[in-house]
């Protein structure tokens, strides 16, 4: 018992997908569980974001604010995801396209003007980076991301008719809700409730784990929106084998842009880890839905970098 506990300790993201994947999979080929799947289905979606906001509110609640301020290798990350961004765009509105490349298109560009995910300062925490230096990026490539999407979004589908205005306010409310709300939340438990704080940040490791446990909702989310695609295997395979490709030229940009200001986990984990579930969101919103397929298969490729990660720092830290 002890052995598997530790495994799971170990490899607590696969193990959060896979079980998501197999618990789809059984809720969704057994006939006789259909009627709990249909069930369950709408309170695993109304579920996601309130693990997603824990996440967050026990990850704040051990930042220490003051630290918080915006350091050269942001700069260079928020331009470098930008020129990514751009020579998407200038692909999609030059070349014109196909339909399938377009969808293509489309899938990559979510992989790349995502915003840095809410979970990267609990990975970087993890891997001994500075807790508070990924926070301040998350919330620069949040309202960078806040002003593309609007530009970015009606150039590419003319027909869905989404004014600047109405998209840079609804993806300015989902980043208030999901990012600036439990930052309050903490800052308020930590200076004001201090017996509460402390219990909070008493628990090792508590925000990981809850982003595991949303990993596998979200998991289990991306492989219903997969099979259910209405495409061909070879467009799909494309779009995840130029998923894991982007996700590895992310991460090690980052780490490169990092390491010349001494914050290589910080700025890998900024720029490589993308917000998936907010990119789906925004694929189904204003795009072609099966762009979403781009981000749910990053979802994959992240964390399989991640648990690589955190494996070798634990290992190191295991000689140590």
């Amino acid at each position: 018992m002890h052995a598997i506990i530790q495994f799971v300790k170990e490899w607590t993201l696969p193990v959060a997908m896979g079980l998501g994947a197999v618990l789809y999979l059984v809720f969704a080929f057994v006939p006789a569980l259909d009627g709990a799947a249909l069930f369950f289905s709408p309170l695993m979606d109304a579920i996601l974001p309130v693990f997603m906001f824990l996440v967050l509110f026990v990850t704040f609640c051990k930042v220490d604010f003051r630290q918080m301020r915006p350091v050269w290798w942001h700069l260079w990350v928020l331009m470098f995801n930008l020129l990514l961004v751009g020579m998407v765009m200038a692909t999609l509105l030059l070349m014109q396209p196909s339909a399938a490349a377009k969808i293509l298109l489309e899938a990559l560009l979510m992989c790349v003007i995502a915003p840095c995910a809410t979970a990267a300062a609990v990975v970087t925490q993890k891997l001994g980076g500075s807790l508070e230096q990924t926070t301040t990026y998350t919330f620069l490539s949040n309202f960078l991301t806040v002003l593309l999407v609007p530009v970015c979004f009606p150039m590419i589908e003319k027909g869905s008719d989404v004014s600047f205005w109405a998209a840079f306010c609804r993806i300015l409310y989902q980043v208030m809700v999901l990012l600036v709300l439990p930052m309050l939340l903490a800052y308020i438990v930590k200076h004001h409730l201090h017996r509460l704080h402390q219990r909070i940040i008493s628990v090792r490791d508590l925000s990981f784990y809850l982003w595991g446990c949303s990993l596998m909702i979200v998991t289990g989310t991306t492989l219903k929106n997969i099979i259910h695609a209405q495409a061909s295997l070879l467009l799909l395979s494309a779009i995840a084998l130029l998923g894991l490709l982007l996700c590895v030229v992310q991460f090690a940009v980052g780490r490169f842009i990092g390491h010349y200001f001494h914050h290589t986990q910080e700025a890998g984990q900024a720029l490589g880890q993308k917000n998936t579930a907010f990119a789906i969101w925004m694929a189904y919103t204003y795009l072609n839905p099966l762009a979403s397929v781009g981000p749910g298969c990053y979802i994959l490729w992240q964390n399989i970098v991640n648990s690589v990660e955190i494996w070798h720092h634990d290992k190191h830290e295991g000689r140590q």
